[in-house]
């Protein structure tokens, strides 16, 4: 899938990627950039050349680490204090989503292809190892607080939940969504709680190691009737999570809305409070414990807005100096950005096809039934004026009387 402009927030620390390069920012000091441009991974293997696209990027828990894949099958290992890169290893296929185990000993890998593997982060030239494999593409990975389990979501409806040690064990499936799983999310302060969201418009709310379903949200149901998304499929390509007063935030491709939930962890459910829009497209949205959230969008004048709730309601708040900083910065590299103004997550290519079986069969039936109509009356023509047939012989025009 490609892959439009990201955003990854962890303590000060702030990226932004978008196309083959990203940038790295603190909301109080200096600032690094980074374009990968090596050939060849540390492990010594040819690297498939692509675009350098970055497909994905995350940091570590702490911030200490953060990696990213591109679509020419690299993945590449940075520490952040200060920056440095501290591998750049190959992957067998092209991949969709990446996480950091809660020890930051590795950094789990999902593909196309339905595989996770594991690469180490205490050895950065080590080789990957396969964990565990779907007979589907894979489009999200997570794990549990604790590393007990591996969460992947796949194309196939299916959520699975496995043993982190042993993933051939399967603790459970959360089944219910009716389109591909497109972000599952682990909450961290409420830890036997998952949020996941789909190409069936829902957001839910499962207790993961039971398989269990605690509350679906319909996202189209938040919309008028009439509104402009209220009958477009879509699904959600980002969920973050602010710990402070449990804030959800949902942000959907191809919709310049970002829903705000309020997680009611005793109650097991979702609360939607507040919907916020934007005149421009929302490439991504990230909480940020100190600050509020922070909205990144196509808009070289205000690339990045901060929105924290003011007296019960979620609003922009005029520019901080953290903000006119990290903008400056953004407006400065905007061409690392615009390149991402017409590509999107690629959802739409997800959806899977239907046919309708029964009108084709009855269509050619009817055509099979013309045709051996049409010969039979070739075979035994209608009879003439005297009662009988005359058989025409090859090549001849049959008479048809004086005129």
């Amino acid at each position: 899938m490609a892959s439009s402009a990201g955003l990854a927030l962890c303590g000060q620390a702030l990226v932004v990627r978008g196309g083959s390069r990203f940038l790295a920012t603190t909301t109080a000091s200096s600032t690094a950039e980074k374009k990968p441009q090596e050939n060849k991974g540390e492990d010594g293997q040819p690297v498939e050349k692509g675009s350098d696209t970055i497909l994905a990027s995350t940091f570590s828990k702490s911030g200490r680490y953060f990696a990213l894949t591109d679509d020419s099958k690299r993945l590449i290992l940075f520490r952040t204090k200060p920056w440095q890169c501290l591998s750049v290893r190959t992957v067998v296929r092209r991949c969709t989503a990446l996480t950091f185990t809660a020890s930051e000993e590795k950094v789990l890998v999902a593909d196309k292809s339905g595989d996770v593997y594991s690469f180490s982060v205490l050895e950065p030239h080590q080789c990957g190892r396969l964990e565990l494999g779907h007979l589907s593409m894979l489009l999200d990975v997570a794990v549990s607080p604790d590393d007990r389990y591996v969460l992947t979501a796949d194309r196939d409806e299916k959520i699975r939940v496995s043993w982190a040690l042993a993933p051939h064990n399967i603790e459970a499936f959360c089944l219910g969504h009716t389109e591909f799983v497109s972000r599952i999310f682990v909450v961290p302060d409420h830890p036997d709680l998952l949020l996941s969201s789909s190409g069936d418009r829902t957001l839910r709310l499962w207790e993961y190691t039971h398989g269990r379903e605690l509350h679906c949200c319909h996202l189209a149901s938040l919309q008028e009737p009439a509104g402009p998304w209220s009958d477009k499929r879509f699904a959600a390509s980002r969920i973050t999570y602010w710990s402070q007063d449990s804030w959800v935030a949902l942000l959907c491709d191809c919709i310049p809305v970002v829903c705000i939930f309020r997680l009611d962890a005793p109650g097991r459910q979702l609360v939607c409070r507040q919907q916020l829009s934007f005149q421009h497209r929302v490439w991504d949205v990230a909480f940020q414990e100190s600050q509020g959230l922070w909205v990144l969008q196509d808009c070289r004048e205000a690339p990045l807005v901060l929105c924290r709730p003011v007296d019960g309601r979620w609003q922009i708040v005029p520019e901080t100096t953290a903000v006119q900083k990290v903008s400056a910065h953004l407006h400065r590299n905007w061409a690392m950005l615009e390149g991402s103004a017409g590509v999107n997550d690629g959802f739409s290519s997800l959806y899977k096809a239907t046919c309708d079986n029964m009108a084709t069969y009855l269509k050619k039936k009817e055509e099979r039934l013309q045709q051996q109509l049409r010969k039979k009356r070739h075979k035994n023509p209608p009879p003439g004026p005297n009662g009988q047939t005359k058989k025409v012989k090859s090549g001849e025009v049959p008479w048809s009387g004086p005129s």
